[in-house]
Order: structure tokens, then sequence, then C-alpha cells
């Protein structure tokens, strides 16, 4: 059987792995959001730019920046070429 002590210790080794779980499951959740707003970000930033808007007027709309949007744009340029 186990003694009060090691019943307590047993109990705070718990406590702590699912604090622990938590706070991954956590963190994990706020990145796979923030990945998914950033990748929508591009997806409108892209059909902005071949509804012809210049880069900044982009920039502004998605909350891009400039240099995020140019290379957003070379990179669909290569992609056409190919």
């Amino acid at each position: 059987m186990f003694g009060l002590t090691e019943w307590k210790q047993t109990r705070f080794y718990q406590e702590v792995s699912a604090e622990g779980y938590q706070e991954a499951y956590q963190e994990a959740y706020q990145k796979g959001y923030q990945e998914g707003a950033q990748e929508k970000q591009r997806e409108i930033a892209l059909k902005f730019l071949g509804l012809g808007l210049s880069i900044e007027l982009v920039a502004e709309g998605t909350g891009l920046s400039v240099e995020q949007v140019q290379q957003l744009q070379q990179q669909s340029d290569q992609s056409s070429q190919n």
C-alpha cells in the first residue's frame, strides 16, 4: 500500500503532468491558429494581386508588409511561368 507521503508524491506528479499537457496543447493550438491566419492572409493577398491591386494596397488590406506581398508576387509569377 501507498503511504500518505507516497500518495501525495504520486498525486503531485499527476497534477504536474496534467498541467504540462495542458500547456503544450494550448501552445500547439495557438501556433496552429496563427499559422492558419497567416496562410489566409497570403491567400487573400494573392487574390488581390490577381485583381490588379497595387502592392501597397494589398499590404494595407491584408496586414502583410510590402516586402511580404512583393515576395508573394514573385513566387506567384515564378509558379505561373512553370
